[in-house]
């Protein structure tokens, strides 16, 4: 097989369209728990790393947000109440299984008018072109086979002026807390799926996505190949998780 035949699922190299297949599994598996690791892992941060998206996404009543790979709906529980009736959230991620329970969590949390539920596939979005004025991807972009495919996408979805915020796990800036980071994750973070999820491998996969992941810079760049302007990204937890932010032209 060729390199553009082969993708990463990991640290394992496997054909490209085997990953879609394979990274399904992990989040099939993870789903029912998903909520409580999250808050295990990062001890309850990872909702301060959410609340600074929301407050750079500029959304204000009468927005239309694309939460892609929204998961259980965090991003879109807040977005909701921003947009007002006038707006509308799609909440959205290519597992069924997030999915459902994204929904079934926002609808016992009361929201049921403005937001809708879109399974989709970030490479090849089902709306039509300048739809949105936020589109948010919150540690879901490391999953996506073909990065630069979902960007460029994204930015036909959004309409002009729009923009694009990306928040996902990137590279320490300091190697002490790299090393330390290291052990945390390849150690500590299987360890408490296994005991939690009973589910090691889908935890060992995560850890490894995140080292597989384009740093900082990197991602930046490519989101100024797909098209976005005035790209930038802002450093979390010492650049364990870092938010990018593109606007359309």
């Amino acid at each position: 097989m060729t390199k553009q035949d082969t993708t990463h699922f990991g640290f394992e190299e496997v054909a490209t369209d085997e990953k879609a297949h394979r990274v399904a599994d992990v989040f099939h598996s993870v789903a029912g728990k998903y909520d409580l690791m999250n808050d295990l892992m990062s001890g309850g941060v990872h909702r301060l790393w959410k609340r600074f998206t929301i407050e750079l996404s500029a959304v204000r009543p009468g927005h239309k947000v694309l939460d892609i790979a929204g998961g259980t709906g965090d991003l879109a529980y807040k977005f909701s109440k921003l947009v007002g009736d006038e707006g509308q959230v799609i909440l959205s991620d290519i597992n069924s299984s997030m999915l459902n329970v994204g929904r079934d969590r926002l609808i016992d949390r009361g929201v049921n008018q403005n937001v809708q539920y879109v399974q989709l596939d970030a490479q090849h979005i089902p709306f039509d072109d300048n739809s949105f004025d936020c589109v948010t991807i919150a540690f879901g972009l490391r999953n996506v086979t073909d990065k630069d495919l979902a960007l460029r996408s994204i930015l036909r979805v959004l309409k002009p002026g729009g923009r694009l915020l990306v928040l996902e796990f990137s590279k320490p800036k300091n190697k002490l807390l790299e090393k330390v980071y290291d052990e945390y994750s390849f150690r500590l973070l299987p360890f408490m799926g296994k005991l939690i999820t009973d589910d090691a491998d889908s935890y060992r996969y995560l850890a490894e996505s995140i080292r597989m992941h384009p740093d900082q810079k990197t991602l930046q760049g490519m989101m100024d190949e797909a098209g976005f302007t005035n790209t930038e990204y802002h450093n979390m937890t010492g650049g364990i998780v870092a938010l990018h932010k593109g606007i359309k032209p």
